[in-house]
């Protein structure tokens, strides 16, 4: 049984080929790609996979546009930081759809239903399929903070907030008006319950609202410079595995 992952990220890549090995190990990883435009010169010279497993959003263009190029493609498991792909995704007849990062125990669910319905004939939504897509949807991501103030709390409301900032071991909360704060929460806790489409990761440090972003710089290493409002003391700089999928964010 042979699979390729068409990815972008090397780090996510490479996790998600030891998570296939420990979970399925009678699938052979036969290629790992970047870009549609490899993964179409790939395809013009080898046989069809089994299975695919494909990043929704890559440097040159989208996931869809190698199926597209396909005339028949074998079962796909979608994998992306975005949930709004979700239906385009199961239009396609995808096998599943799984947000990074990625579970796993859903990539042990997705590779199960590979198991069962492996077949030529694309699989067909399942009423999980389904209960799955409307949890995406209707996740209720953090509206507002509480923050200790003195000897009283203050409430912001996400808008109001223009990026968090770990510092000294400590996460601090950065208003548009440029007051900052305390909170407990670890970036990872924020990056789990704030909406993804209005914040994004840039780093371990970092965490920015798309309003606090002003201006945009390259930065050596394939990597970006930002400056942000309010301003902040240190260079905050895009890591270059986050590069590609912040561009996204942006719409660049």
């Amino acid at each position: 049984m042979t699979a390729i992952i068409i990815e972008d990220e090397n780090i996510a890549s490479r996790r998600l080929a030891t998570l296939i090995a420990e979970l399925a190990p009678e699938i052979e990883i036969v290629e790992k790609i970047t870009s549609v435009e490899s993964s179409r010169l790939w395809f013009e010279s080898n046989a069809l996979p089994d299975l695919i497993f494909l990043d929704i959003q890559l440097n040159d263009g989208y996931g869809f546009d190698i199926l597209d190029f396909l005339e028949d493609h074998p079962p796909v498991i979608f994998t992306t930081a975005y949930n709004e792909y979700a239906i385009r995704g199961f239009k396609y007849n995808g096998l599943d759809y799984l947000l990074k990062p990625i579970d796993k125990k859903d990539l042990k669910n997705a590779l199960d239903k590979y198991r069962k319905n492996h077949s030529h004939t694309a699989p067909k939504i399942d009423d999980l399929q389904l209960e799955r897509i409307k949890k995406i949807f209707n996740k209720e991501y953090k509206k507002r903070f509480m923050i200790k103030v003195g000897n009283q709390f203050n409430t912001f409301g996400v808008e109001q907030i223009a990026y968090f900032k770990s510092h000294d071991g400590m996460i601090f909360l950065y208003t548009h008006s440029g007051q900052h704060y305390p909170i407990e929460y670890s970036i990872d806790q924020l990056e789990e319950i704030l909406d993804p489409v209005q914040f994004f990761r840039i780093n371990r440090k970092f965490m920015v609202a798309v309003a606090a972003v002003v201006e945009i710089h390259s930065y050596f290493n394939s990597r970006l410079l930002l400056k942000l409002k309010p301003q902040n003391e240190e260079k905050v700089i895009v890591s270059r595995e986050r590069t590609s999928n912040f561009k996204n964010w942006l719409d660049l």
